[in-house]
């Protein structure tokens, strides 16, 4: 829901104007319903309104509380917000609208920075103090809604997209070596705070940022669930624990239909999208409307599941809308799809997930995702070879099941100057695998894929590819309090039926059999897997563009191996290898770098 922007100075100067429309003007995607700016002193906030939450003009943003003491432009949605209304009503507060964006001002009046606590939500908000010229920056637990930074000695930028910021000027869009090794090392993610570029910087998710008028600035971190056995669970069953997990994702699929709006369900087939419809259904929903996607196979690669979303929609009466997509469609979509990109992703379902979200935003604003299920309930293959590893040795383990190419094979694929000195990739594993709150070696493993992988591969493709169309998407998987009895919960549990096992014994209380015991399936978009066609034109465009060879960013002999057999090369983890230098290379074209 939504594009924020906005300028603070600290040297004495007023905020650029021109500089805050260009970047709302580049978030119009997200938020076509509506637009606004305010300049106040130093500040200056931009806003780009997506109606979601009260359709009327009382929720139009950028907004100032009635006694004009804060003022604040948000992003996202916080589904308990009539609960916080009624609340801070019997507090003294008098509200003008029903928008949840009202409701975060006034909470922050009441209780400062600790209003996030009460959050039940996606968000990312910029606030304003009169009085003091103070802003406060804050994010939601799971980072499910970006906020970029771009700081320089006398002012902060910062908006809901990294292209935002590119479109105000005056970036530095340097290569950040350390973020080009994760990008590599981590199949295209990069962990926050960094981005690909030195110049900007994402605020980390579960923190508040206050910034002074100086320029100074002091981070909250508020939330970390403990990955431990906790006493309150002692003694539960297998039974206990599904029927527990199986209420938390009723509650947490019940909370996201919040809204002013009709809400959808993307509907993969797969178990954790047709637990949500079941769940809606469960509930009362009639005639829900779903929607999947699907492509033409190549290469022997199948590229629908049809089979198992039409099942599902047929069993709980959908209003299904089935999308099949062309193999020359997605060469077509791939650089509007790169366009949307805030960083770069090379995940094969990024190209559908833009073309579906296309389809879906002519019906609904707002769907459900099953997107962070895999994580937060350890779905994928990889989990019971991490789990088996000594908690000590998790790290190293972790290393060589997950990443893609080692520090060794980066030396022999980038420039030199793009090497960092040691593996930042590996050390970065290292010291967030040593904190403290994660007992076992899968607790440790689930934890950093969960609150950092997660955030910053997955859960940004959503964002991103959704709202270019002005889509809002809600993921359940990711509700705080679901996320909090997962990491509590067993390992063993988890790991159990092949991954998920906790998540298909809930499952199997709702769904037909063959939609919990199927295979797991994936987003396989063929034409990019294979590197078919029309994207191997324009990867070889791409590497060959006057651009990239002034870049200069890979080893030429790397290249040459590469574009010599396309779909040969792989990383350790499968992902072709030539995607992934390529789609680094055309996003940084896309944009202009």
């Amino acid at each position: 829901m939504c594009g924020l922007s906005g300028e603070m100075r600290f040297d004495g100067g007023r905020p650029d104007l021109a500089a805050v429309e260009r970047m709302s003007d580049r978030l119009a995607p997200r938020g076509p319903d509506g637009e606004g700016t305010w300049s106040r002193g130093a500040v200056a906030l931009g806003h780009r309104r997506l109606k979601i939450i009260d359709l009327s003009e009382r929720g139009a943003q950028p907004m100032t509380d009635d006694r004009h003491e804060v003022t604040g432009v948000f992003n996202g949605c916080i589904y308990n917000h009539g609960e916080l209304r009624a609340e801070l009503q019997a507090l003294g507060h008098r509200f003008r609208s029903t928008s949840d964006t009202e409701v975060v001002l006034k909470a922050y009046l009441q209780w400062g920075t600790a209003c996030v606590d009460r959050f039940y939500g996606m968000f990312a908000f910029a606030l304003v103090e009169h009085r003091t010229g103070r802003l406060i920056l804050g994010r939601d637990r799971l980072g499910i809604k970006p906020l970029y930074l771009a700081q320089t000695a006398g002012r902060l930028r910062f908006a809901s997209s990294l292209p935002a910021l590119l479109a105000a000027g005056d970036v530095d869009t340097t290569l950040d070596p350390v973020a080009v090794h994760q990008y590599l090392s981590w199949h295209a993610t990069v962990a926050a705070p960094h981005t690909i570029l030195n110049g900007v910087r994402k605020l980390p998710p579960a923190t508040v940022r206050t910034v002074e008028p100086d320029g100074s600035h002091q981070d909250h971190r508020y939330w970390q669930p403990s990955y431990t056995r906790r006493p309150e669970h002692a003694g539960m069953s297998a039974s206990e624990w599904r029927d527990a997990v199986l209420d938390a994702l009723r509650t947490a699929v019940s909370r996201r239909m919040v809204a002013d709006v009709p809400v959808g369900v993307l509907l993969s087939g797969g178990l954790d999208s047709s637990l949500i419809v079941a769940l809606l259904a469960d509930e009362g929903q009639r005639d829900l409307a779903t929607f999947s996607v699907g492509f033409e196979s190549e290469g022997g690669v199948e590229g629908d599941e049809f089979r198992y979303s039409d099942l599902i929609a047929k069993e709980f009466a959908t209003d299904h809308h089935q999308l099949m997509v062309p193999s020359e469609r997605v060469s077509t979509a791939l650089d509007a799809a790169v366009a949307a990109m805030s960083e770069p992703m090379m995940s094969h379902d990024v190209v559908a997930f833009h073309l579906l979200a296309e389809q879906v935003a002519q019906n609904v604003k707002v769907v459900q995702s099953g997107q962070g299920a895999d994580e937060v309930f350890a779905g994928y293959h990889w989990y019971p070879q991490l789990a088996s590893a000594a908690r000590e040795d998790e790290p190293e383990t972790y290393a060589e099941t997950y990443f893609d190419r080692s520090h060794a094979d980066l030396s022999a694929i980038l420039q030199p100057y793009m090497l960092p000195p040691d593996d930042v990739s590996r050390r970065f594993v290292r010291e967030h695998m040593a904190a403290p709150g994660a007992e076992t070696a899968l607790d440790a493993a689930l934890r950093l894929d969960t609150h950092v992988m997660l955030v910053d591969d997955p859960v940004k493709r959503v964002d991103n590819m959704t709202m270019d169309w002005g889509l809002e998407a809600r993921v359940p998987f990711l509700d705080h309090e679901l996320v909090e009895l997962a990491a509590a919960c067993p390992p063993e549990l988890k790991l159990a039926d092949g991954g998920k096992g906790v998540l298909k014994d809930a499952g199997r209380k709702l769904l037909p059999p063959e939609v919990v015991d199927r295979p797991k399936g994936y987003f396989p978009v063929p034409a990019i897997m294979h590197m078919a066609g029309p994207v191997l034109d324009r990867v070889r465009q791409a590497l060959n563009a006057p651009e990239a060879r002034q870049r200069g960013l890979f080893q030429d002999a790397y290249l040459t191996e590469l574009l010599a057999a396309p779909d040969r090369h792989r990383t350790k983890r499968g992902a072709n290898a030539l995607w992934q230098v390529a789609l680094l290379e055309i996003w940084l074209q896309t944009h202009g770098i």
